[in-house]
């Protein structure tokens, strides 16, 4: 094992913290794109310090029955697993199950409804689901393991499956990791995904936005008759400067943008390290 064993308790405020720097397995299939539950966008604010991560029912329960469900395994495969939070590099990994040899790892998932949920019916049929595979895959990747087992428990039994490395799996994960890299570098966001859109149909925003759009078209006419009165006026004036009726219409030469692209003594100068930290900006706009 290429990895090193890093001592710290999974869960912990410490733990918490190491990974905040990391490139972590759980974080993995939010990378590429194929989390259920986390889009690329929700983890740059993770990782950035903007946002906190959220604990769930869902997540409490699983990790109440984690204890008992490696004690199942166990019991299941004769084998002896450790914990353990191991790094390679800028990679991390913390699994729920290591042999003292380190040969074989195993992850945990304990879902809320048990054998009621698609997990377990994926899992009876022999499918592990894409983003727990990459998740594994990516354990495995930093671990050096040559087999991982992933192991659902419900409370009372559980399912395994073994998943085996693929290392052009591993070429994706580290290709989806230094893509997104570049995201954190520049402190600039992801773009957003499909997922990051929520749909609101409550009163309070049916009326705000019932109010946004009358505004709006109210403005946009306002707007137009603006437009075509000012090019009245700049048709009609003749002088560098013209006033009546409280109005001025005033020329003037406006120096033009420079292309940084063209300086040559710019070529080759990283000029994002002087760019400023990213600001949130809101936009509101009528949906078409």
């Amino acid at each position: 094992m290429s990895a090193a064993i890093v001592q710290l308790v999974q869960g912990s405020a410490a733990w918490l913290e190491h990974r905040r720097g990391l490139r972590n397995a759980s974080e993995t299939p939010a990378v590429m794109g194929i989390s259920p539950w986390m889009t690329p966008y929700q983890l740059w604010l993770l990782k950035t310090g903007r946002a906190e991560a959220e604990v769930n029912e869902a997540m409490r329960r699983g990790t109440a029955l984690e204890p008992l469900a490696r004690h199942a395994y166990e019991v299941e495969t004769g084998l002896v697993m450790q914990p353990l939070v191991l790094q390679d590099g800028d990679y991390s990994a913390s699994v729920d199950g290591m042999t003292l040899e380190g040969d074989l790892i195993v992850e945990i998932k304990c879902p809320y409804r048990g054998q009621g949920s698609a997990l377990w019916q994926q899992v009876e049929g022999g499918e592990v689901p894409v983003y727990y595979a990459a998740q594994v895959q990516h354990q495995l990747m930093v671990s050096g393991a040559e087999l991982a087992h992933l192991f659902v428990y419900d409370g009372q039994q559980g399912l395994l499956r073994e998943v085996r490395p693929d290392l052009a799996m591993f070429d994706r994960i580290r290709a989806a990791w230094d893509a997104f890299a570049v995201f954190l570098d520049s402190d600039t966001p992801p773009p957003l995904a499909d997922a990051d859109s929520r749909q609101r149909d409550d009163e309070g925003w049916m009326q705000a936005a019932l109010a946004f759009q009358a505004a709006k078209a109210e403005a946009d006419q306002a707007a137009a008759r603006v437009e075509s009165a000012r090019a009245a006026l700049v048709a009609l004036a003749t002088h560098p400067k013209e006033t009546g009726a409280g109005v001025s219409v005033t020329r003037f030469w406006k120096a033009g943008g420079v292309d940084y692209k063209k300086v040559v003594e710019l070529r080759g100068v990283d000029l994002e390290r002087y760019r400023s930290k990213a600001r949130e900006e809101v936009r509101v706009s009528v949906a078409g």
